[in-house]
C-alpha cells in the first residue's frame, strides 16, 4: 500500500531532555482533518494547528496521556468541536504486575501523567476510523505507558513515544512495562511499515533496523543488570549508578528504566526481590 492522505507535522515549542526537540503534532487529510497529539497547552501551537488545517478538524487522536501530548487537547477540542479519541484515561491498560506495583504507592515519574484526561470515545486495538480521504487503524502498543496507541495510515505508522529516532524510550513503572514494550516492538515489526512517525524527532525511514536496534538495546541493558547483580544484591538506584554515565538530573529516569528491567527479569524468574517488588527493593540473581 502507499500513503495517500496528506500528512503535515507541526513541532511544539517544548524542547527538553525528555521531549527532545519538542512534541510533534500530525495533521492528516484535507477535507476532514485528523490531528494526532495536540501537544502541550500552548496557545500559539494550537493556533498553528488551526491555521495549518486546510479543512475541518473532525477527529482529535491521542497516542497517550502524558502532558506533553495531551495538555492541548481541551483547547483544540473547544476550538473545533471535534471528538477526542484515545485508549482511555492515562492509567488504562496497566498490566497486573504494574497494578500491583502502583498499589505499593509508586507513582509515575518522568513526563507527567495527565490524570484529568478522559477521551470522548475510546478505541481498542484494530478499530478503524474513516473519512473521505483517509482510513486510520488504532493499534494498542503499550510499553511506554499502558494506554499507548499507535495509528496506522496505509503503510505509515504514527508511533507516539513507542519508537523514536533520536533516543530510546523512557519506560517508567508503574506506567511503563518492558514486557509490553518488547511485545509492541514485535507488533510493529510484523506490520512492516514503510515509515514510522514518532511524536519526538524525525521520521524513521528504516523501521526494521530501528526496531531491531531498540530490542537489542534492551537485551544488552538486561545483560548489564545481570552482570552487576552477580557482584551482590542491589537496589535499582544502586544499579543505575553503576551502569549509567549520565548527568545527575537524568538519574531518576535511569533508575526507573532499571526497575522496568528488573520487573521483567523477575517475571521470567531470573531475579528475586527481597520482599514485594517496590521502588526501593533489593534484588538479587535467582
Amino acid at each position: 500500500m502507499s500513503e495517500t492522505a496528506k500528512v503535515r507535522v507541526l513541532r511544539a515549542p517544548n524542547p527538553s531532555a525528555m521531549t527532545g526537540p519538542g512534541t510533534n503534532s500530525f495533521l492528516i487529510g484535507e477535507e476532514e482533518v485528523a490531528v494526532i497529539d495536540p501537544g502541550p497547552d500552548d496557545p500559539a501551537h494550537i493556533r498553528a494547528i488551526l491555521d495549518t488545517a486546510e479543512g475541518r478538524i473532525s477527529h482529535i487522536l491521542l497516542t497517550h496521556a502524558h502532558l506533553d501530548h495531551s495538555a492541548g487537547v481541551a483547547r483544540l477540542a473547544q476550538a473545533t468541536g471535534a471528538p477526542v479519541f484515545a485508549f482511555g484515561p492515562a492509567i488504562a491498560g496497566r498490566s497486573p504486575t504494574m497494578e500491583r506495583l502502583a498499589a505499593t504507592g509508586l507513582v509515575a515519574g518522568g513526563e507527567g501523567i495527565d490524570t484529568a484526561f478522559q477521551p470522548d470515545i475510546t478505541l481498542r486495538h484494530g478499530e478503524v476510523l474513516q473519512s473521505s480521504d483517509w482510513t486510520i487503524e488504532a493499534l494498542h502498543t503499550p510499553g511506554h505507558i499502558g494506554s499507548h496507541l499507535s495509528f496506522r495510515l496505509d503503510d505509515a505508522i504514527f508511533c507516539g513515544d513507542l519508537v523514536m529516532g533520536w533516543s530510546t524510550t523512557l519506560i517508567s513503572p508503574p506506567e511503563g512495562d518492558l514486557v509490553d514494550f518488547l511485545r509492541s516492538l514485535d507488533l510493529l515489526g510484523r506490520l512492516a511499515p514503510r515509515i514510522l512517525y514518532p511524536a519526538h524527532g524525525d521520521p524513521v525511514a528504516n523501521p526494521p533496523q530501528r526496531l531491531a536496534e531498540l530490542a537489542a538495546h534492551r537485551r544488552a541493558r538486561s545483560a548489564q543488570i545481570m552482570a552487576a547483580l552477580s557482584l551482590g544484591p542491589q537496589t535499582a538506584r544502586d544499579l543505575a549508578a553503576r551502569i549509567y554515565d549520565i548527568p545527575p538530573a537524568l538519574v531518576p529516569a535511569a533508575e526507573r528504566n532499571v526497575l522496568a528491567h528488573l520487573l521483567a527479569l523477575w517475571d521470567l524468574g531470573a531475579v528475586l526481590c527481597e520482599g514485594p517488588p517496590a521502588a526501593g527493593a533489593v534484588w538479587r540473581i535467582a
